[in-house]
């Protein structure tokens, strides 16, 4: 099979200080060094086939968004290595929108970046608005919007720009029911034109019916990676005892697997 994404050894690093005092240290002292590294990746390698839909799961802070934002371009990785295979368009509340404009120029500004003409700009405006149901508020400022509706508009514009690669975190789990099924079937149609694609979702529900392939991430590097009806049965079971456990257990949890990177 011909490769869509092929991620090797990706670490994503952040430096985490105590306070504003530390962040100014740390970029004027020469040779000392302020705050600590906190790593939201570890060497995680998988790879992607053209047509695969995986899906990303894990429990809060486990780099999912961070891992999709890579593979769409938004943040550089660290360290490590990232092929992807075509144009990729990350879908999520928020992402690439501009608060300060009205969703029309949300529209235009994003097409005009990926280069289309004046005149595609002018017909696929027309899709998109019709699209995401938001005709009557197209002309408002996008910070006005609910998180629905800013969801809707990022969700139109990626899917009719055509991308090789769909990215989508988190965008159908707030807004209408009805909208979400909707889009549900516009990703079922990628699917059977071949389409590449990523979900990230809180519902195991929507996972099973629409991913092929699952990524179990565990505070930042790979805990399984294979079929779903291999994976998600067994992070089922571990989603059952880990929200069994109190905060202190989690928090105690959280720190041996950070812990872990390390001593590898």
């Amino acid at each position: 099979m011909e490769k869509s994404v092929v991620i090797e050894d990706l670490s994503k690093k952040y430096k985490l200080y105590n306070n504003r005092k530390e962040r100014l240290l740390d970029l004027i002292v020469p040779g000392k060094s302020y705050g600590h590294d906190f790593y939201a990746l570890h060497n995680v390698s998988f790879t992607v086939d053209k047509g695969d839909i995986v899906g990303f799961v894990g429990v809060n802070g486990s780099g999912k968004s961070t891992l999709s934002n890579i593979i769409a371009g938004v943040i550089p990785e660290t360290t490590g290595s990232v092929f992807v295979d075509g144009q990729a368009s990350l879908i999520a509340v928020n992402a690439g929108l501009d608060r300060k404009l009205t969703g029309r120029e949300n529209i235009e500004l994003k097409l005009l970046m990926l280069g289309f003409s004046k005149h595609e700009i002018r017909t696929l405006e027309k899709d998109i608005i019709e699209f995401s149901e938001l005709e009557q508020f197209i002309d408002q400022p996008v910070k006005s919007y609910s998180s629905g509706m800013k969801s809707r508009l990022g969700f139109s514009i990626s899917i009719n720009i055509d991308p090789d690669i769909l990215l989508i975190d988190e965008a159908l789990s707030v807004g209408d029911k009805t909208f979400s099924e909707k889009s549900i079937e516009k990703m079922l149609e990628f699917k059977q034109s071949g389409k590449t694609m990523f979900f990230v979702s809180h519902s195991l529900g929507q996972m099973k019916r629409f991913c092929e392939k699952i990524l179990w991430l565990e505070f930042g590097e790979v805990k399984m990676y294979g079929s779903t009806e291999e994976v998600l049965p067994k992070y089922e079971d571990f989603l059952k005892n880990y929200k069994k456990m109190s905060k202190e257990d989690k928090k105690i949890f959280r720190k041996k697997a950070l812990e872990k990177q390390f001593k590898k």
